[in-house]
């Protein structure tokens, strides 16, 4: 056990109350915050042969990367979209690492002035990686910036005034823009079309959490059995960031109640007191589809009422928890409305309306 890590000051008598009110209300959100990017660094894979999942992704990139080494040439601009929490910031300093070039990241919020994205682009080197996340947030000025950057690696400025005014072109490092996004369609065309690779990034399978779930468990020297990580994997929503934080939950718990060692049993303990289902349901999940059922007889629902009646975002919820929810097919999406599925009823214990079987 290595000193000074959180398994080691929770064992030295830090208690865990089941009963404390955060626990009742935990969710498996696989937005990220800060303290899984500390987290995830220290566990994100280097290189594409320690990357789990994303085979043919994989595969695609590794051609591609090896053409451009061997042109001795930058890698063409790259935009990964999907639901957050599939290692789209991961694969992207994966990339770096593989081409053997230095990554700047950073977001497109954090980019507000023009001035911001153009000191970025003027302080990168040849062959270096710009990460943008949440690339579809990028305002208008700033796309505008990189456009010319993009196609032709120069920034277009303007100087003087009135009659004086003239355009200056200012030439960059040769670089690669990685974007990541939730929406793309959220991607005005023009930008769009300037990537020249872009792929989608799909959940994972319960063999490939699985494979996570051991090398996290691995690296922070946790003991867990085969059948403690087929648990979590199940319970993981296909999604890494997920699977990582729930481990690290059910570690503590394992820690406190237990040797330490998380089996099957101790595993589905921890989970039962988060309040994770075995579909993976949070608390936030269930209410939405009781939400649903109960109130509105299985929908149709806009997705505003849906937000006022959780008393979250409209974009959290089409961002974090629509897609696990369409995935599983506990949802659907209608011109009218969120509807729940015959498969939200039976998870739930609820008997659907004679008028919802005939429909489906």
């Amino acid at each position: 056990m290595r000193k000074g890590s959180k398994l080691a000051i929770i064992s030295e008598g830090e208690k865990f109350n089941p009963g404390d009110k955060e626990d009742k209300r935990e969710n498996i959100s696989p937005k990220e915050t800060e303290y899984d990017y500390c987290f995830e660094n220290s566990i994100r894979p280097k290189t594409l042969e320690e990357y789990v999942g994303q085979a043919q992704l994989k595969e695609t990139l590794l051609i591609s990367i090896q053409a451009a080494k061997k042109r001795q040439e930058p890698l063409d601009h790259l935009l990964f979209y999907g639901p957050p929490g599939l290692g789209k910031t991961t694969l992207s300093s994966v990339i770096a690492t593989e081409m053997g070039s230095n990554i700047k990241t950073t977001s497109a919020p954090a980019l507000e002035r023009p001035r911001d994205l153009i000191g970025i682009l003027m302080n990168l080197k040849n062959n270096d990686f710009l990460f943008i996340d949440e690339i579809h947030r990028l305002n208008k000025v700033a796309e505008e910036i990189l456009y010319p950057a993009m196609e032709d690696f120069t920034i277009d400025r303007t100087i003087g005034k009135g009659d004086k005014t003239r355009t200056l072109r200012i030439p960059t490092a040769r670089f690669t823009l990685i974007g990541a996004t939730t929406k793309a369609g959220a991607l005005s065309g023009p930008l769009r079309d300037r990537f020249g690779i872009i792929h989608k990034l799909e959940f994972y399978t319960r063999e490939e959490l699985q494979q996570i779930i051991r090398r996290t468990a691995s690296i922070l020297e946790v003991k867990i059995t085969e059948k403690g990580a087929e648990l979590i994997a199940c319970r993981a929503r296909g999604t890494p960031r997920i699977a990582n934080r729930l481990l690290k939950r059910i570690r503590d718990y394992a820690m406190v109640k237990s040797d330490g060692l998380i089996t099957e049993k101790i595993a589905e303990k921890a989970l039962r007191m988060l309040n994770i289902d075995q579909c993976g349901l949070d608390i936030t999940d269930r209410e939405l589809l009781k939400f649903l059922i109960d109130k509105h007889n299985g929908g149709p629902v806009g997705i505003e009422t849906i937000a006022a009646a959780l008393g979250e975002d409209v974009r959290t919820i089409e961002d974090v928890y629509e897609p696990y929810l369409l995935q599983a097919g506990l949802i659907s999406r209608t011109p009218r409305g969120r509807k729940a599925s015959p498969a939200a009823y039976k998870h739930l214990g609820c008997k659907p309306p004679p008028a919802q079987g005939k429909l489906y």
